[in-house]
């Protein structure tokens, strides 16, 4: 390595780095934390936050086919056929013929499953409170603001 060029910054999550890294395992930082946040809201009621994820799939969309249930939460085939079992068998959602093609199956929440979607929400707001405690008067909802920009850029 030449000598007249600076070395790398060493990427870390502390505040204040500058390493084109340091945003990525922020975000990863936070990520774990508000998963381990609401893991913890969740596991009273039985079900795990991949469970959720596809029920709140379900409650935006209603009936999905499993394919775009993992594009949708980020799983893989595998995956979304193990979470739509467990919620099969928990009575949460069912899987249901699609008409015209005897192949595929849609997931579609039960009355059971709407219930314990309601539930979760109720035990996820107080955690969700704790997640933002730190932050000032109108800071969560620009933080909300800022990654759904980030997560979802405008299309140019």
């Amino acid at each position: 390595m030449s000598s007249d060029k600076t070395s790398a910054s060493r990427a870390t999550a502390r505040p204040g780095d500058t390493s084109p890294f340091a945003l990525g395992l922020l975000l990863r930082q936070a990520h774990w934390r508000a998963l381990t946040v609401m893991t913890e809201a969740v596991r009273p009621l039985g079900i795990e936050l991949r469970h959720f994820a596809v029920l709140i799939v379900l409650v935006d969309r209603g009936p999905t086919v499993q394919r775009d249930l993992a594009t949708a939460t980020g799983s893989d085939k595998a995956g979304i056929m193990r979470v739509v079992d467990d919620l099969e068998r928990k009575g949460l959602a069912v899987r249901k013929s699609v008409p015209g093609d005897r192949r595929v199956r849609a997931v579609e929440i039960t009355p059971e499953g709407m219930e314990l979607f309601d539930a979760a929400h109720l035990a996820a707001e107080p955690a969700a409170e704790r997640l933002v405690a730190d932050l000032e008067p109108g800071e969560t909802e620009l933080l909300k603001d800022l990654l759904t920009r980030l997560a979802y850029p405008a299309a140019k």
